[in-house]
């Protein structure tokens, strides 16, 4: 049987195109008069526009990475900063446009909202066009709604979160997020309330040459809990996108906030974002991560535990097929005595992709106490693919248990001729195999986004066999 290569892959669930019909679009570059004209178009208040501008001038200051994957095909004058589409917020779905409704009926999104969530925010290009949420988290107080609303509505809570817990200076594309923001997310849960049933926002970036550029706030007050998941995609062009967005969670003492989410953009997308969270005494925070799309990605959630006893739990997955490079990895800093991290990463390359798993594990010297387990295996499906591991551990102390295994290997001949032998083809049991490596973290998914793990899986590894 001859090889399908990943080009010839159908992916129409994912990579299919709506006419680039938007707004408003405004020209390429990075300009001080772009920036106005975004805080313009925002409505910012002073001193949202304030922070837009010395963010421009921090990026401008600031140089690209040079030591993870090559960043030169970037060139800002090509992309987009902002990307109006022909619709407003809308709070029902039957009031989004048809086209625009089309691309998230494709997705599954308004039926997942109907049987598993308490909350649905939808973001097109670069302005969020449906918001809902169940009546009864209002009464408890919970506040979901998108960035823009939250900047008017909440002053003061946005304020003091804003760009706090992930610093503009903290590298290029953060502040260039900054500066040019748009859409996203807000939630706040307040104390004491346990939101049981999952809030989740989707982002679809449409339009070609472009960026998406939204910022995600959740603030989980004392005792209070939430499960919040993120989905993006985006159509395949031939030339370049950029995702950089932002996600800032603060996590209150005594309280839990699990973080799912599945990135699945196109293979022309440079994946920049950046993710922290700030965690409380005896905070729990879980990330659940799957990394499929993008071109190249450079994405490594981080956890700071600053009160005594707070825990956290990352379990990730990357998979790169041909032309993919997958710099993804963890960062956690115990700041406090008694914390504890656990770190499941897994990674599967074919066809040539490369993933790499680069982590931080910092345990300073407020951190008796303290316990941390890294585990980090690779799968590669072929001679010419590429895994790394590259860990940083900087433990400041002697007062603490530390672990880390790292595995790289392939499919064992032994593991598919022993299923071949029992009546399974070569390309089931290799299937078979690699989805129960992948079955640690697609369990620990919601199920929507399980299933749609698997679909991935299945889809890429039809260029992987035969």
């Amino acid at each position: 049987m001859a090889k399908t290569q990943i080009d010839d892959i159908n992916r129409n669930i994912y990579d299919f195109k709506k006419e680039d019909n938007y707004e408003y679009k405004i020209k390429k570059g990075l300009t001080k008069e772009i920036i106005e004209e975004i805080s313009k178009i925002k409505n910012d208040p002073d001193w949202m526009k304030e922070i837009r501008l010395h963010a421009l001038e921090i990026y401008n200051s600031l140089e690209l990475p040079t030591w993870g994957p090559d960043l030169s095909e970037l060139n800002m004058d090509e992309i987009a900063t902002y990307v109006r589409p022909k619709s407003k917020l809308n709070s029902s779905w039957d009031d989004v446009p048809e086209d625009i409704k089309d691309t998230f009926d494709r997705l599954g999104i308004p039926e997942a909202e109907k049987e598993s969530l308490a909350g649905v925010g939808a973001q097109y290009d670069s302005e969020v066009v449906y918001h809902s949420m169940k009546e009864e988290l209002k009464k408890q107080g919970v506040i979901y709604t998108d960035m823009e609303t939250a900047v008017r509505e909440y002053p003061d809570l946005v304020k003091s979160h804003f760009m706090k817990c992930v610093p503009i200076s903290d590298h290029k594309f953060v502040a260039l997020h900054a500066a040019v923001w748009s859409g996203g997310s807000f939630v706040y849960v307040p104390k004491g309330v346990k939101v049981d049933v999952p809030l989740q926002s989707y982002f679809r970036l449409n339009s070609p040459e472009s960026g998406q550029f939204e910022h995600t706030l959740i603030i989980v007050e004392e005792g209070a809990s939430l499960h919040f998941i993120e989905g993006c995609s985006a159509p395949k062009y031939n030339k370049v996108n950029l995702h950089a967005g932002c996600v800032e969670l603060y996590v209150g003492d005594n309280a839990h906030l699990r973080y799912s989410t599945i990135e699945n953009w196109s293979k022309n997308m440079l994946n920049l974002n950046t993710k922290k969270a700030i965690c409380g005494k005896n905070a729990e925070m879980e990330w659940v991560s799957g990394s499929f799309g993008s071109k190249i990605s450079m994405l490594y959630p981080m956890s700071i535990l600053n009160g005594e006893g707070a825990r956290t739990e990352f379990t990730g997955i990357s998979f790169a097929g041909k032309g993919q490079n997958l710099d993804n990895g963890f960062k956690v800093i115990h700041n406090a005595p008694n914390t504890k991290s656990v770190i499941n990463a897994k990674s599967i390359s074919k066809h040539g992709g490369k993933c790499t798993y680069r982590s931080l594990v910092r345990i300073t010297e407020n951190a008796k106490g303290s316990k941390s387990s890294v585990s980090c295996e690779s799968l590669m499906l072929d001679d010419i693919s590429v895994s790394d591991t590259i860990p940083v551990n900087d433990i400041r102390t002697d007062e603490v248990e530390f672990s880390h295994e790292a595995k790289i290997g392939k499919i064992s001949d032994k593991a598919i001729f022993y299923l071949m032998s029992r009546g399974m083809s070569e390309e089931d049991a290799k299937a078979m195999i690699v989805r129960g490596f992948a079955y640690p973290i697609s369990k620990e998914l919601p199920v929507e986004y399980a299933v749609e793990m698997n679909n991935l899986i299945n889809l890429e590894l039809e260029g992987a066999i035969g």
